[in-house]
C-alpha cells in the first residue's frame, strides 16, 4: 500500500479546493494533505473554465503532492487520477467510464469528472496539487449544459455515497501514484490508461489550442503522456496541450 498518509480537511465553502491546498503546499503541508469542500463558489477546470460545484452535488476535493519523479513525468500524474476515477467509479457502482485525453471522465459520452493539475513552488521544493471533481447529481451543473455533463446518480439510478466514493478514489490514487513511481511505472500506466481509453487510438478527434485546430486520428500516447494524432495527410502531430473532441461521422 502507499507509503502516503493523506490528512483530510472538510470544508463546508471554499472558493477552490486547489487554491487552498495550493496555499497549505506553499505553507509546507506534508504531502498527502487533502482538502474537501462542500461546494466551491470559484471553481475552475481545464484551460481556465469555470467548474460549476454546488452545494451537496458533487465530490470537490484536492491533494497536495511532492512527486519524486522527475518532473517530466508529471503530465503522468493526471493520467493515473484518470485511471483512479475510472476504476473506483467501476468497483463502487459497476459503472463503466470513458476517458477523454487527458483527464476527463465520460459516461454515455458526457463529462461526469475533470481533473486538474497545477504547479506550486514551495519552501521544500516544486509540489503539484490534484484536484478532482466528480458530479453526484444532476443538480451539479445547469440545465443548460445537460446534453454534455452528467452525474453519478443519472448514469447509476442510485443516489451516491460521497464518503465512500471519495475513499475509494484515494485508495486508487495512492495505488497509481506508488505505481508510477517505481521502476517503469510510468509504462504501466500508459498501458493501462490506452486500455480503459477509447480516445488512445483510431479515434477521430479535433484539437483546439488556441488559434490552432488540428483534425486527424489518434495513434497512442507518447512517454510523457502526449497524445500522438495523424493528420489526414499522413503526419504525426505530438498534442500536449488543448480542447478535444471527438468527430464523430454522420450518417445519411
Amino acid at each position: 500500500m502507499s507509503e502516503l498518509a493523506p490528512q483530510i480537511l472538510r470544508f463546508d465553502s471554499l472558493p477552490s479546493t486547489n487554491l487552498e491546498a495550493a496555499q497549505r503546499a506553499i505553507e509546507g503541508a506534508a504531502e498527502g494533505l487533502c482538502v474537501v469542500a462542500s461546494e466551491q463558489t470559484a471553481g475552475r477546470g481545464r484551460l481556465q473554465r469555470q467548474w460549476i460545484s454546488p452545494k451537496g452535488s458533487g465530490l470537490y476535493f484536492s491533494i497536495v503532492l511532492r512527486p519524486r519523479v522527475h518532473q517530466s513525468s508529471w503530465p503522468l500524474i493526471t493520467l493515473a487520477a484518470a485511471l483512479a476515477v475510472h476504476d473506483a467509479l467501476l468497483e463502487t457502482y459497476s459503472l463503466k467510464t470513458d476517458i477523454k485525453w487527458p483527464n476527463d471522465i465520460l459516461s454515455n459520452n458526457r463529462k461526469l469528472c475533470g481533473i486538474l493539475a497545477e504547479t506550486v513552488d514551495t519552501t521544500q521544493g516544486r509540489a503539484l496539487v490534484l484536484g478532482i471533481g466528480i458530479n453526484l447529481t444532476s443538480s451539479a451543473f445547469p440545465p443548460e449544459v445537460h446534453e454534455i455533463a452528467t452525474s453519478v446518480q443519472l448514469e447509476t439510478g442510485k443516489v451516491p455515497n460521497l464518503e465512500i466514493i471519495l475513499r475509494n478514489v484515494m485508495i486508487a490514487l495512492l495505488r497509481r501514484y506508488e505505481m508510477l513511481q517505481s521502476v517503469s511505472g510510468g509504462e504501466e500506466i500508459l498501458r493501462e490508461w490506452s486500455v480503459r481509453s477509447s480516445y488512445a487510438s483510431g479515434k477521430r478527434i479535433r484539437v483546439a489550442n488556441g488559434q490552432e485546430v488540428l483534425e486527424g486520428t489518434t495513434r497512442g500516447l507518447e512517454i510523457d503522456g502526449a497524445l500522438r494524432v495523424e493528420t489526414d495527410e499522413g503526419e504525426i502531430r505530438i498534442v500536449r496541450a488543448g480542447d478535444v473532441m471527438e468527430l464523430r461521422t454522420l450518417v445519411v
